[in-house]
Parts: C-alpha cells; structure tokens; sequence
C-alpha cells in the first residue's frame, strides 16, 4: 500500500533580505532539500520582503527517519537575469526533531545562517511545517497557454519579449503553480468561494542533479484576474455609448499585464525619403519625425468658356473628382456664371488609390433631375509628377474639356488644374479635401481638419483702490458702510468695508483681474453702501476702457488717478430741470495697471508650459526647439455606436507655450495614423508639453452627436523636457490613461516621436541657477487664493477664446489639457501625496535603521569599520565635507547606468490608483457643491474626520515634541529646567577645558559600543526629554 504521510513545508515570507541584483533589489525563490528530495516556490521579482504563500509536499516514512541526525534545509536564492544563474541570500537548518504533526504547526520566524564564512547574508524567513496524513500530494493538469492581450502597437515588442523569456517547457513547469500562487480578491467576489493556498508537488531528483532552468520568470505570474468563463462574453457600456466585443478593448489595471500601463520603444523608418533612381533615396531635412505618408493632390482652381445648360441657359458649374470609389466634389455657383473660381485641393491617399486614372468631371447643378455633365479630363497616375518640398508649388494649367462619353471629342470650356504626388509636408495638406473624410458634409468639414491655435495675450489688471471721497448715502441721517465693487466681465471682486463708518473712506488693497487682447471688456467700479446684511445700495460708478491704462513692466509705481463717479438712480424718470441742474459728484482714488512683468499662468506650475512675461520685451532668446511628430494611435476605445458597431473619430492636440496644435480627424478608425510634425521655440527646459487624444463629436451627422454633445477624452501625456537628453529622438508608444468612476482604464495607446534640440549649451545652464518664474512674482507675490482663482479665470478666458476659432477648440478639450479640476479634494490624490513623503522620508528611516545595525553590532565587520572611519574623520574633520561631495558623486556616477531610457509617464502605483475604491472614485467625480444624497454625503464625512482625526494626532504629537524642548529653559518644570541649566554649565567647563577632538572621540565610541555595555531600557536622555511637561494638558 502507497505510503500517504507528507512532510509538508508551508513557505510564508521572508523579510528583509540582501539586494543582489545591482540595482537594491532582489528576485528571491525557495529551494528546500529533505532526504534529496528537492522542491521550490515560485519567484517573486524584485522584492526584499517577498510573500510565497505556498507549499512544498515531500514523502515521509517515519520508519526509516532518524530524527537525531536529519534535518530540513532551506535555502534562499535569487534568480539572476537575463543570464541564467541563481546567487545565494542565506539558509535555514531545521532538525527533524522540531517536527510536530498537522494541528500543532505554528508560524516560526528564522534567522537566515550563511552557507560559507565569506557570504553576505541578512533576513528572516517565515515557515511553518508539519507531518499530515490528509493532505494529499496534488496533481495538476497540463496548463493552459498563458496568451496576454497584446495590441497591435505591441507585436513588435513581443518579438522582443519572447526572446527573454522562459522556453516553453519551462512555462509549462511552472504555470500551474503561478496561476493559484495568491489569493484573489477578484475572483473570489465572482466566483464566491476561498481560494486555496498552492500546493507544490514534489520533484524527486537525485542530490547530485542540477536544475537546467531558473524559477519561472514574473512574465508569467503577472495574469488576468478575469473570470476565464466570463472573459469571453462581450461587454455593453450603454452609459458612455461604448460597445465593444472585445473585453480588452477597456482595460482596466487589475485585468491585464502591468507591462501594458507602461512606455514602450518603438522601432519605425521615420523621416522622408523620396526615390531617386541615379543616387537610390534621398533624406529630407522635412517631417523627419513621422513616417511618410504619399497624398495625390488635385487643386482644382477656376474655369473658363462653359457652355449654357441646354434647360436654363445658365450655367450652374461643379466639379467633381474621381479616383476609383472616391469622390470630392466642389461647391457649385448659382449665379449663372460661365466663370467660375473654386481654388480647392483633393487628397487622395496612395494606399488607397484603387484606380490608375484620375478623372476631372465639370458639371452643371439642376434643380430637377440628373445633373448635366459638361466635359472631363482625365489623367494616368503613372505621367504625375512628384513634388519635393521645399520646391514651389506646381504652377496649375489650363485642360480642354473632353466629352464625357470617353470618345476624345473636345468639347466647349476649359478647367484650371494642377495634379501632383507628394506627402503630408505639402503646404496644401492641413486645407485640403481628403478622401478618407469624405462622408463629411457641411460644417463637419470644418471641424475635422487640422489647425494650429495660438492662446490670447492675457495680462494682469491691477486695481488699488486707494480711497473715496463724498460718499453720500441715500439716508442722510446715518453714515455708510462703504464697500468698492469691481467687474471685468465674468470677474467680480470686492474690498472689505471701510472699519470706519466715514464719508470719506480709505481701504487701501488691490484687486487683481485676468483680461486678454484684445480687450473686449470694459472696468466697471461702484461704490456700495452697506444698507443691511441682504441689501447694498450702490453710491456711485464709473465705467472705463481698458486701452486708457498704464502698462507696467517692472516693480516701478504706478501714477493715481481721482475719477469722478456717476450717481447712481438718476436718469430719464427725473424732470427735465432736475436733470439739468448740476448735480454734486462723488470720486475715488485709484491706481490702476496693467502688470507686464508677471507670467499669466492657466496652468498649474508643477507642470507648466511657459514661463515668459506678458511683456514681449522681457522675453529673452529661446534656449532649443522642440520637435513632437504624432504618429498616430493603437488599440483605441470605441467611443459611440455607429451602423451597430464600435467607432471612434480621433484626434490629438498638443499644447505648448502659447501655441496649441490640433491634428486632422481620422474617421471610424481605432487605429489612427496622423503622422503630423510641430515645432515649438523653447525658452525654459524645466517646462512640460502635454498631448491629448479626443473622440470627434460634431461632424455634423446624427450619429456624431448634436451640437450641445462634448467631445470625449481618451487620454493625455505629459513630457518634461528636463528629462530628455538633447538632441536624440525619443520614438515611444505612451498608454493613454484615464481614471473613471469605475476603475483605472487604458483607452489605447498613442504613439509619438520627440527631439528636444539644445541651440546653446552656456544658455541652458544658465536657466537652472536663474528663478522659474519672472522676477515680479517674487517681489510682489500673490497668495495661494489669488493665484488658484487668477488660473481659474485665465482659463476660462483661454477656453473661450479658443472655442471662437474655426474649427473651435472647444472648452472641455482646454480644461483637460489644462488639467482644471487638479485642486479639487480627491481622497486617493490624498493618499498618493501622502506615501510620496513617506517614499522620501523612507531613505532617512534606512539609515537610520542601518546605524541602528551597527550600533547593535548586526553585523562586526561593518561596525568596525565604521568605527575606523569615525575615528578618522574626528582625527581630521576637514575631510568630512570632501568625503561627503565625493561620495555622492560615486552615487550619481554608478546610477549613471540605470537612468531611464524613455521620458517618464503616468505612474499608477504613484498615483495611488490601482488601490482606489468604488466610493473613493465616486467621491472624486462627484461635482462641486455635491450632488450625492444627504446619507452617503454624511458618511464621507465622517470618513474625512477620522483621517483628519488621524492627522490631528500626528501633528499634535510633533508640537509636543517642539514645547518639549522650549519647557528646557521656560522653568515651567522647576526641577527639570534647573537639571537642565546645571548640565549646560557643567558641559561648557568640559568643553572649554578638554579638546573638542577627544570630546567627539569619546562620544561618538559610546554611541557606537558594544551591545554588551549596553541596556535595553531607555537611554537617560531619552527619560528626561520624554518626562518634560508640554501645553497639551491645557487644551480644552
């Protein structure tokens, strides 16, 4: 009968490990031997306190065991890579006799031991082990392929990763075990049931064999937390008008590889090239950013000496152009002109070109009936010419018109035309009709095409109200709480009342407001009376035009100026005498400009774009050029319905500076290909360009969306220029994010090109010692209010501005490319800058974990060495500072060669959004005032006040800590700041009396001894410090 008793060793976790991959980091497995019988966990990559979780079965036969003499070893190993290879993090020696049966086990923390006197080991590892009958020795079924989603935009990196994975057999040993490695909070809320922890079946090897293969690589535990049942189905989104049958066309961070959320290379054949048959291909200097893209242009300009319609007499001329399945047709003239002017060109894509004859049909427009078709011409695609920029523009030529019935009969009239081949860098490119558009009517043509914005010149108004004179209220029998109010448009601000009940008040403060060129509004002042606390009765105002006022470029005053007001009330219900008679003014003193030297932020400074005044002649040279080539996009969420499918009308704008870029709208595609190359002037490196991509919603069809509908966000990348190096084209495809009620989500991916070129070295360096911000912002700053409301109504002014170009950009793209919404409250932003200060404070906690190691003497060899470096900087503190510098110059030159290679990107893990939860997100898109019920709104708050009750303990700890150490000399405690006072005496007669050298010496040897002179209670003082009294005993 087949013995069933297993030893079973349940591996847990291990803290704390040793770094061993170069970069502070580990990839650690388990291997345990009993009897030469080898098992092993799986491996979890880059961790020093990993969780296996898992465990490892082995035969057990109590009859031929001697637990005297026996034991289990378990060894730590971490998996190298790429080269195969493993390196030692320490063992454990457990002997049989510690052995107890199934429901005696307990969770048992182990000193990792080293193997040999040399080796570096450090940690704990967590085991529990047992003897069971029950537990049976699994036996899994052959594992499924692990296949990804892979988007179209990552078949070339699959390539790439395939040749750094595990062989085939390798996934295949392994697979099982990674798949049920740890539990599932998602599965188990699908499925309803506990996942069970891995059971690892036995390899019985003989000692001496070696493993041919490391641990499973982490492409393969990293899975799909889908129901594999439920993947398949396909998913309805009625609320965003999405439909999709493939599941991965939504993904959300917890449903696919990690490796998708993140910047990938690409490898493409950007920049021109043109066919040369004497010299092969020749590189242009133009749109060397893009992949070239060959257009068949038609510039169809006037016509000449066209029949009469044989009904009408007249002529209503048209001209329609033909190329296959394609047709673009002209406006057509009802003026029953015989001469008409269209001057309108046609794009035809070469990878759509189903035809290899172009034909030119002019007709006649008839108000019944067919159209009449006055002549053609037509054109062999192999006789065009080939246009290379930068040569002029073909000049166009006049064609007699054939007869249409293909007989070579020439017919009355002639057609000015010019057909050549070239690429998107022709200037006719951004105007031109394309056919892949061509369903396209009416004012849809207009917001499809592609465009370049500049945002208007906005200054700062400044207005001093200084003081009133004569403010006579209606009742003269009590004197006026007098207040000044003034509007530029949207923007209202007010004074504070005057604290004098006078007729002559004084205030004294500025009101600061956002206007843009040109000026379209006009300052309105009025001076108000404070009647009661729900009426103000306005004394007088005054109305001025922006063009009358001082524009100051620096810090210099500014000349006052006393305005008469006009009273308010008086007008045509008055006599006419009383009209007439000359009524007593009231005035008010103002300074008023506007600031040139401030930069006008609609942006936040964490990632703004510009940082030149308003003035344009504080602008000093740029510093480089910025070249951004949009490519196009992979893997995009349909974003409406369309004939009962998923469609998406894309396109990208990019916003640097004053200058914003939109690309043409590629139509029904949920891979676009733009190819389109900007160039920005650079006048500040530290500076932040930022792409979005949106789905098109007014082409001016039904299925589009109406005219009140919002064109939707797909997705958005920053780039900071600082971080890339000059001159060097960055080709990357960045995944487009977008945080929604529902989750995190990956909507796609764009892929773009950027070259950041540097014009003068001396210049650059020059910026960084110099302030961020115009010099006026430092002399005069503004507070946090006035800043955040100033940006506010900034971009308000932008979004407007813009929404009156054509095509519009319209206020909800500039909102969030301007990021609007950034200073709302949001819990998860909250966690996410709170685990940033504690990542920073982290390095801190290290070393002072690491000095606590070798104050205990953890580890001999290091604390003597400390010891012998201690005392060589005390024998010779000038060298201190010098050790310091060169120490963290070593630093900066070994993380030389891990520095990124790609601009950085959205970080999920950052942003605290793999880990936000349903009702932190709903609170997050909740609208500001609320819009949630009363209860749910009650509930968040009490959420918020036990984290600020939290936040409350913390920080009243600290100023404990701070009135601590004031109590030293305040006498509150008598006897405290008497022992205190006595030892400051005692110290500084020590101090003066020995040399300071063998003072440090001798403490710094203390700190520094031997846990054997040492005590395990507190230090005495610590006991001082933690005995002085602090105000917190007087609050109430």
């Amino acid at each position: 009968m087949r013995n069933t008793t297993k030893l079973v060793v349940h591996v847990v976790d291990a803290q704390y490990l040793m770094p061993r991959d170069g970069q502070g980091s580990a990839s650690p497995f388990v291997e345990v031997d009993f009897l030469n019988q080898l098992s092993k966990t799986r491996t979890v990559p880059k961790s020093l306190n990993p969780v296996w979780n898992q465990k490892l079965f082995f035969d057990y036969d109590k009859s031929l065991i001697s637990h005297h003499n026996q034991h289990i070893e378990v060894s730590v190993y971490h998996e190298r890579r790429p080269i195969p290879g493993r390196s030692f993090l320490g063992r454990v020696k457990i002997p049989l006799s510690n052995i107890v049966y199934k429901d005696d086990q307990v969770y048992q923390r182990f000193t990792l031991e080293k193997k040999w006197l040399l080796s570096s080991v450090k940690g704990e590892i967590g085991l529990k082990f047992y003897i069971s009958s029950s537990e049976q020795e699994q036996t899994f079924p052959p594992p499924l392929p692990f296949k990804p989603y892979t988007s179209p935009t990552q078949a070339s990196g699959t390539e790439e990763d395939t040749a750094d994975s595990e062989t085939e057999d390798s996934l295949k040993s392994f697979a099982s075990a990674e798949q049920e490695d740890l539990p599932d909070s998602a599965s188990e809320c699908v499925e309803g049931k506990k996942t069970e922890e891995v059971e690892e079946p036995v390899q019985k090897l003989h000692r001496q064999e070696v493993f041919a293969r490391p641990a499973p690589m982490h492409s393969i535990r990293l899975r799909s937390r889908e129901n594999p049942h439920e993947a398949k189905k396909p998913q309805y989104r009625g609320a965003n008008q999405l439909h999709t049958q493939n599941p991965n066309h939504l993904q959300s961070y917890g449903d696919t590889d990690p490796e998708d959320f993140k910047v990938k290379d690409m490898n493409l054949d950007l920049g021109e090239r043109w066919p040369n048959p004497n010299a092969g291909e020749r590189f242009t200097g133009t749109y060397d950013l893009v992949e070239q893209m060959f257009y068949l242009y038609v510039r169809v300009v006037k016509a000449k000496e066209l029949p009469p319609g044989s009904i009408t007499g007249g002529c209503d001329p048209y001209v329609e152009v033909k190329l296959g399945n394609y047709k673009g047709r002209t406006k057509h003239f009802d003026r029953k002109t015989t001469l008409p002017e269209w001057n309108q060109v046609f794009a035809f894509t070469k990878e759509r070109i189903q035809s290899s004859v172009l034909e030119v049909f002019v007709k006649d427009k008839e108000t019944l009936g067919r159209d009449d078709i006055l002549g053609k011409v037509m054109f062999d695609l192999n006789e065009i010419p080939t246009r290379v920029p930068p040569n002029s523009p073909l000049a166009p030529q006049w064609y007699k018109l054939e007869d249409w019935r293909g007989e070579g009969k020439v017919v009355r009239g002639e057609i000015m035309l010019a057909v050549w081949m070239g690429t998107q860098a022709d200037e006719a490119f951004p105007e031109a009709w394309h056919a892949d558009s061509a369903s396209v009517h009416g004012e849809g043509v207009f917001n499809i095409r592609s465009k370049v914005y500049v945002s208007p010149k906005l200054w700062y108004l400044r207005v001093n109200v200084i003081e009133a004179q004569d403010m006579i209220p209606s009742d003269r029998n009590r004197l006026p709480d007098v207040f000044v109010k003034a509007n530029v448009g949207m923007q209202t601000l007010k004074t504070s009342i005057c604290p004098m009940k006078t007729t002559n008040p004084l205030w004294n403060e500025d009101l600061v407001f956002v206007v843009a060129e040109p000026f379209e509004e006009q300052l309105v002042i009025s001076v108000e009376d404070r009647v009661h606390t729900s009426k103000d009765e306005v004394i007088g105002k005054i109305t001025l035009p922006m063009n009358v006022f001082e524009k100051r470029l620096d810090h210099r005053p500014v000349h006052s100026r006393w305005f008469n007001l006009d009273k308010y009330g008086t007008g045509v219900l008055e006599p006419d005498s009383r009209r007439k008679e000359h009524k007593f003014s009231s005035r008010i003193h103002l300074r008023i400009c506007l600031e040139g030297g401030y930069h006008v932020m609609d942006e936040s400074t964490m990632y703004i774009s510009d940082t030149r005044p308003t003035a344009r002649q504080l602008w000093k040279q740029p510093v480089g050029m910025l070249e951004i080539g949009i490519l196009g996009a992979n893997g995009l969420v349909p974003m409406k319905l369309k004939d009962g499918r998923g469609s998406t009308n894309a396109y990208c704008v990019a916003k640097y500076g004053q200058k914003w870029v939109r690309t043409r709208t590629i139509l029904d595609t949920l891979s676009p290909r733009w190819n389109e190359q900007y160039t920005w002037e650079v006048y500040d490196p530290c500076t932040v360009i930022t792409l979005g991509v949106f789905d098109n919603s007014h082409l001016g069809s039904a299925q589009s969306g109406t005219a009140d509908s919002k064109d939707s966000r797909i997705g958005k990348v920053r780039i900071r220029l600082s971080t890339l190096e000059a001159h060097k084209i960055y080709t990357h495809s960045f995944p487009l994010l977008v945080l929604q009620p529902h989750g995190l989500k990956k909507t796609g991916d764009l892929q773009i090109s950027v070259r950041f070129t540097t014009l003068s070295l001396t210049n650059i360096i020059y910026n960084y010692g110099h302030p961020l911000l115009p010099k006026m912002h430092y002399l005069f700053p503004f507070t946090v209010n006035q800043v955040d409301g100033l940006r506010y109504q900034a971009m308000n002014i932008v979004a407007t501005r813009l929404g009156r170009a054509e095509p519009p950009l319209r206020k909800e793209v500039v909102e969030y490319m301007l990021d609007v919404d950034s200073h709302l409250w949001s819990m998860r932003r909250s966690k996410a800058n709170f685990f940033r200060i504690m990542s920073l404070l982290s390095g801190y906690f290290l070393v002072g974990k690491w000095l606590e190691d070798v104050c205990n003497w953890r580890y001999p060899v290091t604390s003597v060495l400390v010891n012998v470096l201690f005392f060589i900087l005390v024998m010779y503190p000038e060298l201190i500072l010098p050790t310091m510098f060169l120490y963290m110059f070593f630093i900066g030159l070994w993380n030389f060669r891990s520095r990124p290679r790609h601009p950085p990107h959205m970080d999920m893990k950052l942003s605290w959004a793999e880990a936000v939860g349903p009702d932190e997100l709903d609170e997050e898109f909740d609208t500001f005032p609320t819009s949630r019920s009363q209860e749910l709104v009650r509930l968040r708050y009490d959420r918020l006040r036990s984290v600020a009750g939290r936040i409350q303990t913390v920080v009243g700890d600290i100023a404990a800590q701070g009135e601590r150490i004031q109590s030293l000399l305040s006498w509150r405690d008598p006897r405290a700041t008497s022992l205190f006072i006595l030892f400051c005496l005692a110290a500084s007669v020590v101090l003066y009396a020995m040399p300071f050298k063998a003072i440090a010496l001798a403490s710094g040897l203390y700190y520094l001894r031997h846990p054997k002179f040492r005590s395990k209670l507190p230090s005495l003082p610590s006991n001082f410090f933690k005995r002085l009294p602090s105000r917190t005993d007087s609050l109430l």
